[in-house]
């Protein structure tokens, strides 16, 4: 989960040409300069924000949520018609997580893929029946019954 920037988040029923054009407006930089950022071409842009192009490529979104220094989370929600609270995910880490505690703040961040501390990749749902992790109070899946947790010791 990550903090939600409302000034920063797409409003609802804003298009991604909109949003994309705002937030580069208020970031006070050109087209060029954000497509040299991005590492996207000029006219790509250009579609973008005259609403030529409504998709974009994971590499793309990335790179623009880089250079717009907004979550991907953002780009995805608006590409996908979502508001960005659905789009919210919880991680945690299977070996470090105390079911029935809150994550480390270092898994919430957008970008962390792996845990900090030992390195295992990050889980945002029940690897037996992919269900989303609902909430951080349970330590088994709601849906399978299957522990969150993985059956290894966690690492001290």
């Amino acid at each position: 989960m990550y903090t939600l920037d409302s000034k920063k988040a797409p409003q609802p029923d804003e298009t991604l040409s909109n949003y994309i054009r705002r937030r580069r407006k208020e970031a006070q930089i050109s087209q060029q300069q954000l497509a040299t950022a991005a590492g996207i071409h000029l006219q790509s842009l250009g579609k973008l924000e005259r609403g030529k192009t409504t998709k974009l490529n994971q590499k793309t979104k990335t790179r623009l949520a880089a250079a717009l220094s907004i979550p991907i989370e953002y780009l995805e929600a608006i590409c996908s018609g979502q508001p960005v609270s659905e789009v919210e995910t919880r991680k945690f880490c299977p070996q470090c997580w105390t079911p029935g505690t809150d994550p480390d703040s270092v898994w919430t961040l957008y970008r962390a893929k792996y845990c900090l501390l030992c390195g295992t990749q990050l889980r945002t749902h029940c690897t037996s029946c992919g269900e989303p992790l609902s909430s951080f109070k349970h330590k088994f899946c709601p849906n399978c019954g299957t522990s969150y947790q993985t059956s290894t010791q966690k690492r001290k």
